[in-house]
Parts: structure tokens; C-alpha cells; sequence
């Protein structure tokens, strides 16, 4: 590990302390797992300690475990996961935080910390149904509005719940349930007499 890596980590856990369930170092990258009742606070910290200062927000997303380990995960369904960057030390970091509850996933907002999550946040609303305590405009922002369930859970039906169409008769495009019929394709192999054999 690099003497960069192990004073990042260091710095962490001197900042952030209690808040951390785990720091690790893997592919020259250091996550870090935070408690999620206090994330944003660590947000805050991650952002304002000159020691970290990590000004930007790369990226932010939602995860979903199930299954995960052929089903052998013992923790939380739903994780958020976001990737920072600091210019003034030229370091990257990931931030992991697992919502309390798989029913309900909830965390809190880091739009207040970082301005550009809010349309990430919007997304892992949208894709993964993790809600996002405190966003100002929490509402879809790929599928359509009356969409129903979010398509990245893995629980979620490969074909949907139902589909759209335009109907001339009614001159609007209508909802209806999936008519795609499960089948199974067998492929068909085809080879001449002499294939593979001498020319």
C-alpha cells in the first residue's frame, strides 16, 4: 500500500472516528462504510476538514444486495455509494452507506453538501426506491411518471409490470399489462457435409 493511501486512511480515521464502521484498501482505492445516522454529518466532515477536503462529488449511486454472495449477505439490502475527489491533496475516496431498513430504505440528502448529488440522488430514487431524507425535489427522473416499482432492484420482473402503446382509436398512448410470452429459443445449427473436412 502507498504511503499516500495509508495517510488518507489515517486522516479518516482520526476525522471521522466513531462514524466509520470500516475503512479498507483494495486496488489502490480506500472505501470506507459509514453508520448511516450519521452521514451526513461525515459528509460534512469529509467536505470541510482540511486534512481530507474532498470539494467534489465524482459520483453517487444505490446498490442493491440481494442475492449478493449467492444469497449468503448477511447485512443491509440497499447501500448508497459515492465517489470523491480531492483537488487540493489529489486523492479519490468511496463512501459507502447502507439505508437501516429494507422496506424503507432511507438515508439522508448530501445535497446540501455537494449541490451536483441531487440529480444522483434523484436517480437511486427512481432506479432503486432509496429515499433521500431532506432533498428538496425527490421524484423520477428517468422513467415515466406513472411508472410503477424501480427496474434496478433485482427483485424486479425482466419484462415489467406493463407496457405502453399508442391507440389510434383513442388518438393516446394507453398503459397495459405485459403481453410478451415466455418461450424458450433453441438455437438451430446448420453445417454443410463438408465442413471442417478437406478442400
Amino acid at each position: 500500500m502507498s504511503d499516500r493511501l495509508v495517510q488518507l486512511s489515517a486522516n479518516l480515521e482520526k476525522v471521522l472516528g466513531k462514524r466509520l464502521h470500516s475503512v479498507q484498501t483494495a486496488l489502490g482505492e480506500v472505501t470506507i462504510v459509514i453508520h448511516a445516522e450519521t452521514y451526513f454529518e461525515s459528509a460534512m466532515l469529509l467536505r470541510d476538514d482540511p486534512s481530507l477536503a474532498f470539494e467534489q462529488l465524482i459520483d453517487l449511486c444505490g446498490v442493491d444486495y440481494l442475492d449478493f454472495k449467492d444469497g449468503q449477505w448477511g447485512g443491509q439490502r440497499f447501500a448508497v455509494v459515492s465517489h470523491l475527489l480531492s483537488l487540493a491533496h489529489n486523492w479519490r475516496l468511496r463512501v459507502r452507506v447502507f439505508a437501516a431498513e429494507d422496506t424503507y430504505p432511507l438515508v439522508a440528502s448530501v445535497t446540501p453538501v455537494w449541490a451536483v448529488a441531487n440529480w444522483f440522488e434523484r436517480e437511486a430514487f427512481d432506479l432503486y426506491g432509496i429515499l433521500f431524507d431532506g432533498h428538496d425535489d425527490l421524484r423520477r427522473i428517468l422513467t415515466d411518471y406513472g411508472f410503477i416499482g424501480h427496474p434496478f432492484r433485482k427483485d424486479f420482473p425482466i419484462s415489467g409490470n406493463v407496457e405502453m402503446r399508442y391507440d389510434p382509436e383513442l388518438k393516446r398512448v394507453v398503459y397495459q399489462p405485459v403481453t410478451i410470452e415466455a418461450r424458450e429459443i433453441t438455437p438451430r445449427v446448420v453445417r454443410e457435409e463438408q465442413y471442417g473436412g478437406p478442400v
